[in-house]
């Protein structure tokens, strides 16, 4: 015990000493104190444990202030860190917890939380830490020993490694080694052997001396009835001037080599061993390159049977009668993209004008235990097309980088594949040999020296910050590509299956924190709703305060008493915080903004609450007498917060990549506290679905694309209809799309300037939006409507599940062919 937590009240201390003097091991008390959560990690189940719970186990960290623990939580605890309910950086009170030995091993046991109850909120007693390592760890008497209790490995000993919280990919913990010296000595080169005689004769008992010419993510292959102490393996493409083979590090070798591999790296390699390659791997397209590939064996790497021996040669000491070929990229421009085939690879540059949120797919792989992919999208420009590069990436075991993606920063991804689809401009994807750098880690790297990296670098340099930063976006609700134009192809080429009503309620319950999937049901919307607020909760928060300032004659600005206006200078301080805090989707120079904007300070400055109107709500002739009849109703499609785009801040930039990214598996004092700044709602519609055979219905959001400010409105053709609201529905957006004043401003810049970019330049005129009440006119059009909802659905943490409707197919459009 450290002197400084001696003679200081501490609650895990009194938990502990109890469940050491008791004869009963378990603990139980409803009136406990709050302690903070500073980690939550994750490792694999031992397979005696796993039962009917998950395959994963959690030891969590948390601090009363005076000590810190590491606890185990029961595994009937698990769905409170699947949904994000408990969360790192917040409290939590422990109400019953047993301590259990390990029967196995002398001296080792540990904490098991079985009963907690989680605080939601920034924990205060984090306030006063610096630095948690200076934390003392607490440990029961006579286990003062215990390694194991005191290092970064997890409290169930059969497992030797954590893996991060949210995937597989990334590395985790501090056993990956980042960087160490490479090798200065002279290397003996004389005696080597080649890649084209390995292909030949599929064996060697001579070194190789090869470069680093692609590298691949981590592969996790761990199952629980595996005993491997560190499954993992990763690929690399190496070469020397014969040609190009892959080489497999295995295992053991991971934890120290991975991260200190890069591309460009030179290796020298003695104890390694040839074994026929794996045909179903992916792998990287290098034609450029002109060598010979070597596909048929693949050089392996691992600790042992033989030990293999790796040596990182120093750029310093790379000699240019090696014959080593240099790293080759293949950087396509924007403008070309639309003549690439379908699934072929390039390398892009460019600068980052939206970052999506971080989400997670479940992947489909039938083999060991449940996994998650995480990815985003990223929108980048360059100097050659009105047009943005649309990414889709994935985690490429870059945690770092891929957590520091920011609007305004200059970004090359390597690999990738072009997608082209029906309906939607092409995008491209990530690739299992995709490699992201982004500004602050270009130093060094290969690429710097191409040319067309380069011209880009000179281009960039002409961009003015303030015009490039009004264009900026960050989070919001975003799918890509857009569904096309029939149901058939949505349902093969979209990924989105027709299910249930009932069966929409069980994916609903069974998501996963930030957990991405798009459904579609079947039938009819009997009801519709124009909605100015986000979530339920805040509407009645809203309501209930202002109810309570007018019994308490309150007249406080946000929940004034209706009957003391505001003043004239409360009135403008109001407004310019609309303005600074309008969503991206929102157009404040549209006629309709403007006619909505005045009546409501109309009847502001009088002191009444604007009229509702009965346009703003629509019914089906039937739904009155079908209600009743109606056994479930899922409520779930109040759009949030997380929902909307927003304009990126420098001055917010920590707060907003916070926002953005997954909850973090450890709390550092370097956390910012602060919340991102929330924006205004805009408006949407709230749909009630009915199903099709009556017996559930669904409220889901339908948040229609109005502006080309919104990031959604990148790459979707925009054919004209007629505004009906069921037109709004089956196309996603309003026609035609408006632009913000701040676009109109910077698209027509003042004599004498000319802009850089042809996208930044880009003008559109100022359009006429179609007002709420004009769309719910020509809500009669769904009465007895049969149609096909498809459902964005998307659990944003704790209670908070996203449903928005992305689309609405007419069973004209609806096709099995």
């Amino acid at each position: 015990m450290g002197e400084s937590s001696m003679g200081r009240d501490s609650f895990l201390q009194r938990t502990l000493n109890q469940l050491s003097s008791k004869q009963c091991l378990t603990f139980s008390n409803e009136e406990t104190v709050p302690v903070a959560v500073l980690a939550i990690q994750r490792y694999l189940s031992d397979l005696n444990d796993v039962g009917d719970s998950s395959a994963y186990s959690y030891d969590v960290t948390v601090t009363d202030g005076v000590w810190k623990i590491k606890c185990f939580l029961h595994p009937s605890l698990n769905h409170l860190v699947n949904t994000n309910t408990l969360r790192t950086g917040e409290d939590v009170r422990i109400t019953r917890c047993s301590f259990v030995y390990n029967e196995r091993r002398l001296a080792h046991g540990y904490i098991r939380i079985e009963e907690v109850h989680c605080v939601s909120g920034s924990s205060a007693l984090l306030d006063g830490i610096r630095d948690v390592s200076q934390l003392p760890i607490l440990v029961k008497d006579s286990m003062e020993r215990s390694e194991v209790l005191r290092s970064d490995v997890p409290l169930q000993l059969t497992r030797k490694h954590y893996l991060s919280l949210w995937n597989n990919d990334n590395p985790e913990g501090d056993l990956w080694t980042s960087w160490s010296p490479s090798s200065d000595r002279v290397l003996d080169v004389s005696k080597i052997d080649f890649l084209c005689n390995l292909e030949t004769f599929r064996k060697s008992s001579l070194p190789l001396l090869v470069r680093v010419i692609c590298k691949s993510r981590l592969h996790y292959y761990g199952r629980l009835e595996h005993r491997i102490d560190f499954p993992y393996q990763a690929y690399f493409e190496v070469a020397d001037h014969s040609g190009t083979m892959s080489l497999v590090l295995w295992n053991d070798l991971c934890p120290q080599f991975y991260q200190r591999i890069c591309v460009g790296t030179v290796l020298h390699l003695q104890n390694y061993v040839m074994k026929s390659s794996y045909s179903k791997r992916t792998r990287p397209q290098m034609d450029h390159y002109r060598l010979k590939y070597f596909k048929s064996v693949e050089i392996c790497l691992n600790v042992r049977n033989p030990a293999s021996v790796i040596t990182l040669v120093s750029p310093r000491s790379v000699q240019p009668q090696w014959g080593l070929p240099q790293v080759s990229y293949q950087f396509v421009p924007r403008s070309e993209v639309e003549t690439l085939a379908s699934n072929s690879a390039c390398d892009v540059i460019g600068l980052v004008m939206f970052v999506g949120r971080v989400e997670r797919v479940k992947s489909k792989a039938n083999t060991g235990p449940e996994r998650f992919w995480t990815y985003r999208w990223v929108h980048v420009l360059d100097e050659t097309s009105e047009h943005l590069f649309i990414l889709e990436l994935f985690s490429s075991s870059q945690p770092e980088i891929f957590a520091s993606i920011s609007p305004m920063s200059c970004i090359v991804c390597t690999q990738m594949r072009v997608c082209s689809v029906e309906g939607s401009l092409p995008y491209l994807t990530s690739s299992s040999e995709t490699q992201i750098f982004i500004t602050g880690h270009h130093k060094g790297q290969p690429y710097v020296a191409d040319p067309r990296a380069r011209t880009f670098i000179q281009w960039i340099k002409t961009l003015k910050d303030n015009t490039v930063l009004e264009k900026t976006a960050v989070g919001g609700h975003y799918c890509y590509p857009h569904l096309p134009r029939t149901y058939n192809r949505a349902k093969q080429e979209a990924k989105a299956p027709m299910v249930s009503a009932s069966d929409l309620k069980t994916e609903l319950e069974s998501l996963s924190y930030r957990e991405r999937k798009r459904l579609a049901i079947q039938g009819q919307i009997t009801a519709v709703r124009y909605v100015k607020s986000f979530s339920g909760a805040q509407e009645a928060a809203v309501e209930q305060a202002q109810q309570d300032a007018t019994q308490n004659g309150l007249a406080t600005e946000g929940f004034r008493s209706p009957t003391t206006p505001d003043s004239p200078v409360q009135r403008k301080r109001r407004r310019l915080a609309r303005k600074s805090t309008a969503p991206l989707s929102s157009s404040s120079d549209h006629e309709g903004d403007r006619e909505q904007q005045a009546a409501a300070e109309s009847h502001s400055e009088s002191g009444q609450a604007p009229p509702t109107g009965a346009e703003q709500r629509w019914e089906s002739s039937k739904w009155p007498q079908q209600r009743p009849d109606v056994a479930e109703h899922v409520s779930l499609g109040r759009l949030h917060q997380q929902s909307m785009s927003r304009r990126f801040s420098l001055e917010e930039k920590d707060v907003q990549l916070q926002w953005l990214n997954l909850q973090p598996g450890r709390w550092t004092p370097e956390r910012s506290r602060d919340a991102v700044a929330e924006v205004d709602c805009p408006g949407y519609y709230l749909l009630t679905i009915l199903g099709v055979n009556r017996q559930i219905s669904v409220d889901a959001a339908f948040y229609p694309v109005t502006s080309s400010a919104d990031p959604r409105a990148v790459g979707l053709l925009t054919d004209p209809h007629d505004n009906t609201l069921l037109s709004c529905l089956t196309s996603g957006y309003i026609y035609p799309l408006g632009v913000a004043a701040d676009q109109r401003a910077s698209a027509h810049p003042s004599p004498g300037k000319h802009s850089s970019s042809p996208q930044l330049a880009r003008a559109t005129a100022p359009m006429r939006y179609c007002l709420p009440e004009e769309l719910m006119k020509t809500a009669t059009e769904l009465e007895n409507t049969h149609l096909v909802c498809v459902l964005d659905l998307c659990h944003l943490g704790g209670q908070e599940i996203e449903m928005v409707v992305s689309k609405v197919y007419k069973m004209a459009d609806v096709s099995d062919e």
